[in-house]
């Protein structure tokens, strides 16, 4: 006789979503040294202020801190069993803002709120809206963000949920913005930041092509998959996904954000930290194999409030797929995103000053 238990746990269809939902996500993290040697492995970052420690204290750091985006993927990876398990696609982010640095020995925690659903007009998915905060292990808030999925129903039939989209911001305000504590530029050193150019340098509308390219490979992004806790179908479960439209996996969009950070080095070197993500697109899947480019648009430069050592810039930084960014690509004549195109991220960096 073949009986099913009730002890696991399928995920959150799209019908399970209700704005006002609370969500406590299980497993918090210890993130360590070893979190930040395989980030350098993944992704090749080399960005001073989080490569040496000698560099983080000349700043006035009390250590050496984790890559932003490392805790970015640990907290989104919290999210996922319960937000997007049954995910189709993470489609964008906004409102993300880095509130705090986490030191290696932190533990991350996270949580979510529901504010938005929208039952697609196929009647197989909806879009989830979720307000998310990662906090360490004193309850302090290290990152506060929203994004949006789609999800599929578990049953087509389902009656849809009443539509609410939430209004977001455009870009965090600069008055918004969190310099680390401690955290100066003015003894920054540009000779190991490996660059001469400061944020008195750069103008907005100024394009950078990034020359650099990687390729992703299959051990790669299914590593880091795992490394965040993303349990996501679509990025580990090839069984499932070669039934899927693609017939393969994904790759994690936050793979294609790191991989583009650390390729913006060449061009934006003193761009030592991020304080903020905008907004982003994953405009087009990226796949094992694909090679990843990358260019970057300055978007606005913007003083901090009561500093004159650092100041913060708004990027855009695009990433293609086995195309170079000589020409800098995006839309097609229709305003399409180009087939090639994989990432639309817009950011802000905090950079020293002259």
């Amino acid at each position: 006789m073949t009986t099913h238990s009730l002890k696991t746990d399928a995920g959150h269809f799209f019908e399970d979503f209700h704005v006002g939902q609370e969500l406590l996500h299980s497993s918090p993290r210890t993130v360590t040294t070893g979190d930040a040697a395989l980030y350098t492995a993944l992704y090749g970052s080399r960005f001073s202020l989080t490569s040496g420690e000698t560099v983080a204290r000349a700043m006035g750091l009390e250590r050496l801190p984790l890559d932003p985006l490392i805790v970015f993927h640990t907290v989104f990876g919290k999210t996922v069993p319960q937000v997007s398990l049954n995910a189709v696609a993470n489609l964008g982010y906004a409102a993300c803002r880095f509130t705090a640095p986490v030191f290696p020995g932190d533990t991350l925690s996270a949580r979510s709120t529901v504010i938005g659903v929208k039952a697609n007009r196929d009647g197989r998915t909806g879009v989830v809206y979720v307000h998310s905060t990662g906090t360490n292990q004193d309850d302090g808030v290290v990152l506060d963000y929203v994004r949006w999925v789609m999800v599929r129903k578990r049953d087509e039939d389902s009656p849809s949920s009443e539509t609410v989209v939430p209004e977001l911001p455009g870009a965090v305000d600069a008055a918004e913005l969190i310099v680390p504590t401690g955290l100066s530029g003015a003894d920054y050193d540009t000779a190991l930041g490996g660059s001469p150019h400061l944020w008195d340098d750069y103008e907005p509308g100024e394009r950078i092509d990034h020359v650099d390219a990687m390729t992703v490979e299959e051990a790669e992004h299914m590593t880091a998959t795992r490394l965040w806790h993303n349990t996501a179908k679509v990025h580990f479960n090839q069984h499932v996904e070669s039934q899927g439209r693609f017939g393969r996996r994904i790759v994690y969009g936050g793979h294609v954000i790191s991989i583009a950070r650390a390729l913006s080095y060449n061009g934006l070197a003193n761009a030592v930290w991020i304080a903020a993500i905008n907004g982003g697109t994953h405009s087009n899947p990226t796949f094992a194999g694909d090679t990843v480019y990358a260019w970057s648009e300055v978007l606005d430069r913007l003083e901090l409030p009561g500093r004159d050592d650092l100041g913060a810039l708004r990027i855009r930084t695009v990433a293609t797929k086995d195309r170079a960014c000589s020409d800098f690509p995006l839309r097609g004549d229709d305003g399409r995103y180009l087939p090639e195109v994989v990432l639309d991220l817009d950011y802000t960096v905090l950079m020293p000053r002259r």
